[in-house]
Protein backbone atom coordinates (compact mmCIF):
# COMPACT_ATOMS: atom_id res chain seq x y z
CA UNK A 1 0.00 0.00 0.00
CA UNK A 2 2.68 2.50 1.41
CA UNK A 3 4.62 1.50 -2.21
CA UNK A 4 2.01 2.85 -4.18
CA UNK A 5 2.41 6.42 -2.67
CA UNK A 6 5.30 7.62 -4.92
CA UNK A 7 3.78 5.93 -8.24
CA UNK A 8 0.62 7.94 -7.00
CA UNK A 9 2.82 11.37 -6.73
CA UNK A 10 4.68 11.17 -10.00
CA UNK A 11 1.02 10.29 -11.27
CA UNK A 12 -0.44 13.70 -9.75
CA UNK A 13 2.98 15.26 -11.15
CA UNK A 14 2.85 14.08 -14.41
CA UNK A 15 -0.92 15.78 -14.85
CA UNK A 16 -0.12 18.76 -13.40
CA UNK A 17 2.75 19.16 -15.63
CA UNK A 18 0.11 18.13 -18.81
CA UNK A 19 -1.81 20.53 -17.38
CA UNK A 20 0.38 23.24 -17.30
CA UNK A 21 1.75 22.42 -20.40
CA UNK A 22 -1.29 22.46 -22.00
CA UNK A 23 -2.76 25.45 -20.28
CA UNK A 24 -5.55 27.50 -22.65
CA UNK A 25 -5.95 26.17 -25.99
CA UNK A 26 -2.56 24.36 -26.43
CA UNK A 27 -0.32 27.20 -25.02
CA UNK A 28 0.87 26.42 -21.47
CA UNK A 29 0.99 28.76 -18.35
CA UNK A 30 4.36 29.47 -18.53
CA UNK A 31 4.44 30.98 -21.94
CA UNK A 32 1.25 33.12 -21.07
CA UNK A 33 2.98 34.54 -17.49
CA UNK A 34 5.99 35.32 -19.62
CA UNK A 35 3.84 37.01 -22.38
CA UNK A 36 2.34 38.86 -19.38
CA UNK A 37 5.55 39.77 -18.45
CA UNK A 38 6.60 41.06 -21.47
CA UNK A 39 3.19 43.27 -21.43
CA UNK A 40 4.11 43.94 -17.89
CA UNK A 41 7.33 45.53 -18.92
CA UNK A 42 6.53 47.50 -21.35
CA UNK A 43 3.93 49.35 -19.05
CA UNK A 44 6.91 49.83 -16.54
CA UNK A 45 8.89 51.28 -18.94
CA UNK A 46 5.51 53.44 -20.28
CA UNK A 47 5.76 55.02 -16.81
CA UNK A 48 9.79 55.70 -16.91
CA UNK A 49 9.46 57.07 -19.77
CA UNK A 50 6.44 59.29 -18.39
CA UNK A 51 8.58 60.37 -15.51
CA UNK A 52 11.73 60.91 -17.06
CA UNK A 53 11.71 61.81 -20.56
CA UNK A 54 7.87 63.51 -20.65
CA UNK A 55 8.90 65.70 -17.32
CA UNK A 56 11.62 66.98 -19.30
CA UNK A 57 9.68 67.66 -22.36
CA UNK A 58 7.20 69.48 -20.01
CA UNK A 59 9.70 71.78 -18.22
CA UNK A 60 10.98 72.56 -21.89
CA UNK A 61 7.60 73.27 -23.20
CA UNK A 62 6.91 75.36 -20.70
CA UNK A 63 9.74 77.85 -20.92
CA UNK A 64 9.55 78.08 -24.57
CA UNK A 65 7.89 81.31 -25.38
CA UNK A 66 5.85 80.03 -28.69
CA UNK A 67 2.24 78.16 -28.15
CA UNK A 68 3.09 75.67 -30.88
CA UNK A 69 5.07 73.09 -29.16
CA UNK A 70 2.42 73.37 -25.64
CA UNK A 71 -0.52 72.46 -28.68
CA UNK A 72 2.16 69.69 -30.44
CA UNK A 73 2.80 68.67 -26.77
CA UNK A 74 -1.37 68.31 -25.07
CA UNK A 75 -2.16 66.53 -28.77
CA UNK A 76 0.48 63.66 -29.13
CA UNK A 77 1.71 63.10 -25.31
CA UNK A 78 -1.15 60.51 -24.55
CA UNK A 79 -1.37 58.93 -27.95
CA UNK A 80 2.63 57.86 -27.30
CA UNK A 81 2.03 56.92 -24.07
CA UNK A 82 -0.54 53.95 -25.61
CA UNK A 83 2.63 53.38 -28.27
CA UNK A 84 4.09 51.15 -25.38
CA UNK A 85 0.56 49.52 -24.64
CA UNK A 86 0.98 48.51 -28.45
CA UNK A 87 4.13 47.60 -28.06
CA UNK A 88 3.64 45.43 -25.18
CA UNK A 89 0.14 43.70 -26.61
CA UNK A 90 2.22 42.92 -29.86
CA UNK A 91 5.65 41.27 -28.21
CA UNK A 92 3.49 39.29 -25.73
CA UNK A 93 1.67 37.93 -28.83
CA UNK A 94 4.70 37.55 -31.13
CA UNK A 95 6.35 35.38 -27.86
CA UNK A 96 3.09 33.08 -27.45
CA UNK A 97 3.29 33.09 -31.06
CA UNK A 98 -0.46 32.38 -31.53
CA UNK A 99 -2.04 30.11 -34.84
CA UNK A 100 -5.26 29.71 -36.65
CA UNK A 101 -8.04 31.78 -34.38
CA UNK A 102 -6.40 32.93 -31.82
CA UNK A 103 -3.61 34.17 -33.89
CA UNK A 104 -6.23 35.96 -36.67
CA UNK A 105 -7.73 37.55 -32.67
CA UNK A 106 -4.22 38.81 -31.73
CA UNK A 107 -3.72 40.12 -34.97
CA UNK A 108 -6.77 42.32 -35.72
CA UNK A 109 -6.25 43.35 -31.39
CA UNK A 110 -2.78 44.62 -32.42
CA UNK A 111 -4.46 46.32 -35.55
CA UNK A 112 -7.12 47.56 -33.76
CA UNK A 113 -5.23 49.63 -31.06
CA UNK A 114 -2.47 50.80 -34.11
CA UNK A 115 -5.81 52.32 -35.74
CA UNK A 116 -7.18 53.76 -31.98
CA UNK A 117 -3.42 55.57 -31.91
CA UNK A 118 -3.86 57.54 -35.05
CA UNK A 119 -7.35 58.43 -34.67
CA UNK A 120 -6.61 59.06 -31.37
CA UNK A 121 -3.55 61.56 -32.54
CA UNK A 122 -5.79 63.00 -35.16
CA UNK A 123 -8.51 63.60 -32.86
CA UNK A 124 -5.74 65.42 -30.75
CA UNK A 125 -4.69 67.52 -33.42
CA UNK A 126 -8.25 69.80 -34.15
CA UNK A 127 -7.48 71.71 -31.34
CA UNK A 128 -4.42 73.01 -32.40
CA UNK A 129 -5.70 73.48 -35.85
CA UNK A 130 -8.87 75.45 -34.28
CA UNK A 131 -6.35 77.61 -32.76
CA UNK A 132 -5.09 78.16 -36.36
CA UNK A 133 -8.76 78.95 -37.34
CA UNK A 134 -9.19 81.59 -34.84
CA UNK A 135 -6.94 84.28 -37.16
CA UNK A 136 -9.93 83.58 -39.49
CA UNK A 137 -12.95 85.37 -36.69
CA UNK A 138 -13.31 88.36 -39.38
CA UNK A 139 -15.01 85.26 -41.40
CA UNK A 140 -16.02 83.00 -38.70
CA UNK A 141 -17.23 83.57 -35.07
CA UNK A 142 -15.05 81.95 -32.45
CA UNK A 143 -18.71 79.54 -31.52
CA UNK A 144 -18.54 78.34 -36.03
CA UNK A 145 -15.09 77.62 -34.90
CA UNK A 146 -15.92 75.81 -32.18
CA UNK A 147 -18.82 73.86 -33.77
CA UNK A 148 -16.63 73.00 -36.87
CA UNK A 149 -13.50 71.71 -34.43
CA UNK A 150 -16.71 69.37 -32.70
CA UNK A 151 -18.27 68.52 -35.60
CA UNK A 152 -14.64 67.53 -37.33
CA UNK A 153 -13.17 65.32 -33.81
CA UNK A 154 -16.75 63.13 -34.27
CA UNK A 155 -16.12 62.57 -37.65
CA UNK A 156 -13.02 61.19 -36.79
CA UNK A 157 -14.04 59.27 -33.54
CA UNK A 158 -16.97 57.43 -36.50
CA UNK A 159 -14.02 57.13 -39.21
CA UNK A 160 -12.02 55.34 -36.39
CA UNK A 161 -14.51 52.99 -35.28
CA UNK A 162 -15.98 52.10 -38.75
CA UNK A 163 -12.00 50.93 -39.73
CA UNK A 164 -11.94 49.26 -36.25
CA UNK A 165 -15.08 47.36 -37.35
CA UNK A 166 -13.67 46.78 -40.95
CA UNK A 167 -10.77 45.46 -39.35
CA UNK A 168 -12.83 42.79 -37.42
CA UNK A 169 -14.45 41.67 -40.55
CA UNK A 170 -17.83 43.47 -39.91
CA UNK A 171 -19.26 45.12 -43.23
CA UNK A 172 -20.51 49.24 -41.58
CA UNK A 173 -22.75 49.65 -45.03
CA UNK A 174 -25.21 47.84 -43.95
CA UNK A 175 -24.98 48.95 -40.03
CA UNK A 176 -25.47 53.10 -41.66
CA UNK A 177 -28.07 51.44 -43.81
CA UNK A 178 -29.91 50.41 -40.76
CA UNK A 179 -29.04 53.44 -39.28
CA UNK A 180 -30.18 55.44 -42.32
CA UNK A 181 -33.83 53.79 -41.81
CA UNK A 182 -33.52 54.48 -38.12
CA UNK A 183 -32.35 58.11 -38.44
CA UNK A 184 -35.79 58.78 -40.80
CA UNK A 185 -38.26 56.97 -38.00
CA UNK A 186 -35.92 59.49 -35.49
CA UNK A 187 -36.27 62.38 -37.22
CA UNK A 188 -40.06 62.23 -37.69
CA UNK A 189 -40.44 62.44 -33.83
CA UNK A 190 -37.17 65.36 -33.39
CA UNK A 191 -38.05 67.95 -35.54
CA UNK A 192 -37.71 70.55 -33.04
CA UNK A 193 -33.86 68.79 -32.83
CA UNK A 194 -33.24 69.70 -35.90
CA UNK A 195 -35.10 73.02 -36.11
CA UNK A 196 -32.82 73.99 -32.82
CA UNK A 197 -29.74 73.32 -34.55
CA UNK A 198 -31.03 75.52 -37.39
CA UNK A 199 -31.35 77.83 -35.47
CA UNK A 200 -28.78 77.88 -33.45
CA UNK A 201 -26.41 77.83 -36.93
CA UNK A 202 -28.83 81.11 -37.98
CA UNK A 203 -27.40 82.64 -34.70
CA UNK A 204 -24.11 81.87 -35.75
CA UNK A 205 -24.43 82.84 -39.03
CA UNK A 206 -26.07 86.57 -38.44
CA UNK A 207 -23.85 86.80 -35.02
CA UNK A 208 -26.58 87.69 -33.22
CA UNK A 209 -24.99 87.54 -30.08
CA UNK A 210 -21.36 85.26 -29.22
CA UNK A 211 -20.25 84.06 -25.96
CA UNK A 212 -19.61 86.70 -23.04
CA UNK A 213 -22.46 89.14 -24.20
CA UNK A 214 -24.67 90.75 -21.78
CA UNK A 215 -28.82 89.92 -23.93
CA UNK A 216 -31.70 90.26 -23.21
CA UNK A 217 -35.10 88.64 -24.65
CA UNK A 218 -37.97 90.24 -24.02
CA UNK A 219 -40.29 87.88 -21.31
CA UNK A 220 -37.70 84.82 -21.55
CA UNK A 221 -34.26 85.76 -20.09
CA UNK A 222 -31.56 88.07 -19.76
CA UNK A 223 -27.88 87.83 -18.45
CA UNK A 224 -24.52 86.41 -20.03
CA UNK A 225 -24.40 83.90 -22.55
CA UNK A 226 -21.66 81.37 -21.83
CA UNK A 227 -22.07 78.70 -24.51
CA UNK A 228 -24.44 78.43 -27.84
CA UNK A 229 -25.04 74.82 -28.60
CA UNK A 230 -26.50 72.42 -31.32
CA UNK A 231 -29.71 72.05 -29.04
CA UNK A 232 -29.73 74.96 -26.86
CA UNK A 233 -27.47 78.67 -25.93
CA UNK A 234 -26.42 78.67 -22.36
CA UNK A 235 -27.47 81.58 -20.55
CA UNK A 236 -26.32 83.02 -17.15
CA UNK A 237 -28.99 85.50 -15.48
CA UNK A 238 -27.52 88.25 -13.02
CA UNK A 239 -28.60 86.08 -9.96
CA UNK A 240 -26.14 83.26 -11.17
CA UNK A 241 -28.89 81.10 -12.40
CA UNK A 242 -28.54 79.06 -15.53
CA UNK A 243 -30.84 79.10 -18.08
CA UNK A 244 -31.00 76.98 -21.07
CA UNK A 245 -33.16 78.54 -23.89
CA UNK A 246 -34.05 76.32 -27.48
CA UNK A 247 -31.77 78.11 -30.52
CA UNK A 248 -35.42 77.99 -32.35
CA UNK A 249 -36.58 80.39 -29.56
CA UNK A 250 -33.50 82.83 -29.89
CA UNK A 251 -33.43 82.95 -33.77
CA UNK A 252 -37.38 84.24 -33.88
CA UNK A 253 -37.57 86.55 -31.05
CA UNK A 254 -36.15 89.89 -30.97
CA UNK A 255 -32.71 90.27 -29.39
CA UNK A 256 -31.33 93.06 -27.47
CA UNK A 257 -27.26 92.74 -27.40
CA UNK A 258 -26.10 95.22 -24.60
CA UNK A 259 -22.54 94.26 -25.01
CA UNK A 260 -22.73 95.70 -29.10
CA UNK A 261 -23.68 99.41 -27.69
CA UNK A 262 -20.76 101.35 -28.79
CA UNK A 263 -21.59 104.03 -26.00
CA UNK A 264 -24.18 103.68 -22.87
CA UNK A 265 -26.91 106.44 -23.01
CA UNK A 266 -27.93 109.22 -19.99
CA UNK A 267 -30.88 110.53 -20.40
CA UNK A 268 -33.01 112.40 -18.09
CA UNK A 269 -35.59 115.14 -17.32
CA UNK A 270 -34.58 117.50 -14.35
CA UNK A 271 -37.28 119.36 -12.78
CA UNK A 272 -37.00 122.54 -11.68
CA UNK A 273 -39.04 125.11 -9.97
CA UNK A 274 -41.51 127.34 -11.40
CA UNK A 275 -39.87 129.97 -9.46
CA UNK A 276 -36.44 130.39 -11.93
CA UNK A 277 -35.74 132.92 -13.93
CA UNK A 278 -35.14 132.81 -17.75
CA UNK A 279 -31.67 133.48 -16.76
CA UNK A 280 -31.34 130.91 -13.79
CA UNK A 281 -32.59 128.47 -16.28
CA UNK A 282 -30.32 129.24 -18.95
CA UNK A 283 -27.34 129.24 -16.25
CA UNK A 284 -28.12 125.83 -15.22
CA UNK A 285 -28.49 124.21 -19.07
CA UNK A 286 -24.83 125.95 -19.92
CA UNK A 287 -23.45 124.75 -16.46
CA UNK A 288 -24.56 121.11 -17.57
CA UNK A 289 -23.51 121.72 -21.04
CA UNK A 290 -20.15 122.50 -20.65
CA UNK A 291 -19.53 120.23 -18.36
CA UNK A 292 -20.42 117.52 -20.40
CA UNK A 293 -18.57 119.22 -23.27
CA UNK A 294 -15.82 118.90 -21.62
CA UNK A 295 -15.39 116.09 -19.65
CA UNK A 296 -12.93 112.84 -21.35
CA UNK A 297 -15.96 110.40 -20.32
CA UNK A 298 -18.45 111.98 -22.22
CA UNK A 299 -18.96 110.91 -26.25
CA UNK A 300 -19.16 114.14 -28.23
CA UNK A 301 -20.69 115.13 -31.75
CA UNK A 302 -20.97 114.51 -34.33
CA UNK A 303 -20.42 110.86 -32.89
CA UNK A 304 -23.72 111.05 -30.81
CA UNK A 305 -26.42 113.45 -30.00
CA UNK A 306 -26.15 115.36 -27.05
CA UNK A 307 -28.69 118.27 -26.03
CA UNK A 308 -29.16 119.99 -22.79
CA UNK A 309 -32.52 122.10 -23.66
CA UNK A 310 -35.52 123.49 -21.72
CA UNK A 311 -38.34 120.26 -22.83
CA UNK A 312 -41.50 121.48 -21.08
CA UNK A 313 -43.56 122.84 -18.77
CA UNK A 314 -44.77 120.27 -16.82
CA UNK A 315 -47.72 119.60 -14.21
CA UNK A 316 -45.22 121.21 -10.79
CA UNK A 317 -41.77 122.20 -12.31
CA UNK A 318 -40.12 123.23 -15.74
CA UNK A 319 -38.42 120.14 -17.10
CA UNK A 320 -34.55 120.29 -18.97
CA UNK A 321 -34.11 117.40 -20.93
CA UNK A 322 -30.26 116.37 -20.74
CA UNK A 323 -29.30 113.99 -23.88
CA UNK A 324 -26.06 112.34 -23.57
CA UNK A 325 -23.85 109.45 -23.98
CA UNK A 326 -20.11 108.12 -21.85
CA UNK A 327 -17.61 106.76 -23.77
CA UNK A 328 -17.49 103.27 -21.85
CA UNK A 329 -20.22 100.39 -21.79
CA UNK A 330 -19.14 99.16 -18.85
CA UNK A 331 -22.12 99.16 -16.75
CA UNK A 332 -20.23 99.88 -13.18
CA UNK A 333 -18.12 102.56 -14.68
CA UNK A 334 -21.18 104.41 -16.48
CA UNK A 335 -22.65 104.19 -12.69
CA UNK A 336 -19.69 106.15 -11.20
CA UNK A 337 -20.21 108.34 -14.34
CA UNK A 338 -23.63 108.78 -13.67
CA UNK A 339 -23.29 109.53 -10.54
CA UNK A 340 -20.73 112.35 -10.80
CA UNK A 341 -22.76 113.76 -13.08
CA UNK A 342 -25.58 114.02 -10.77
CA UNK A 343 -23.25 115.40 -7.90
CA UNK A 344 -22.32 118.04 -10.25
CA UNK A 345 -26.01 119.06 -11.38
CA UNK A 346 -26.85 119.52 -8.20
CA UNK A 347 -23.93 121.83 -7.72
CA UNK A 348 -24.99 123.90 -10.81
CA UNK A 349 -28.35 124.84 -10.03
CA UNK A 350 -27.63 125.76 -6.41
CA UNK A 351 -25.17 128.01 -7.61
CA UNK A 352 -27.69 129.22 -10.11
CA UNK A 353 -30.21 130.28 -7.30
CA UNK A 354 -33.00 128.01 -8.08
CA UNK A 355 -33.56 124.39 -6.95
CA UNK A 356 -35.66 121.04 -7.96
CA UNK A 357 -39.24 121.22 -8.29
CA UNK A 358 -41.29 118.35 -6.31
CA UNK A 359 -44.48 116.77 -7.49
CA UNK A 360 -47.18 118.74 -5.62
CA UNK A 361 -51.53 119.79 -6.00
CA UNK A 362 -52.97 123.18 -5.97
CA UNK A 363 -56.51 122.93 -4.49
CA UNK A 364 -58.37 126.29 -5.62
CA UNK A 365 -61.56 126.66 -2.95
CA UNK A 366 -64.14 129.68 -4.46
CA UNK A 367 -65.80 130.13 -0.88
CA UNK A 368 -65.36 128.51 2.68
CA UNK A 369 -68.38 127.83 4.45
CA UNK A 370 -68.90 130.33 7.14
CA UNK A 371 -68.28 128.65 10.73
CA UNK A 372 -70.69 129.07 13.78
CA UNK A 373 -73.60 130.30 12.03
CA UNK A 374 -76.88 129.32 13.14
CA UNK A 375 -78.74 127.55 10.96
CA UNK A 376 -81.47 128.83 9.23
CA UNK A 377 -85.30 128.32 10.59
CA UNK A 378 -88.19 128.19 8.44
CA UNK A 379 -91.70 128.27 10.21
CA UNK A 380 -94.32 126.06 9.21
CA UNK A 381 -97.27 127.35 7.23
CA UNK A 382 -100.40 127.12 9.17
CA UNK A 383 -103.13 125.58 7.02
Amino acid sequence: MFESVPTSLAELWDTVREVWNTGIMGYSFGDMIIAFGIFLGFYILRGLFSRFIFSYIDRWVADSSTKADDMLHSALSEPLRFVFIILGVFFAFQYLNLAGAAGEVADNTTRSLIAIAIFWCLRNAITPLGVLLQELETVLTSEMIDWLITGAKWTIIFVGVATILQLWGIQVAPIIAGFGLFGVAVALGAQDLFKNLIGGLSILVEKRFSKGDWIKVDGVVEGTVEAIGFRSTHIRRFDKAPVFVPNTELSNAAITNFSAMTHRRIYWMIGLEYRSSAEQLAAVCNGIQDYISTHEDFAQPPEVAQFVRVDSFGPSSIDVMLYCFTKTTDWGQWLEIKEALAFKIKDIVEEAGTGFAFPSQSIYVESMPVLDAPENFTPPVKA
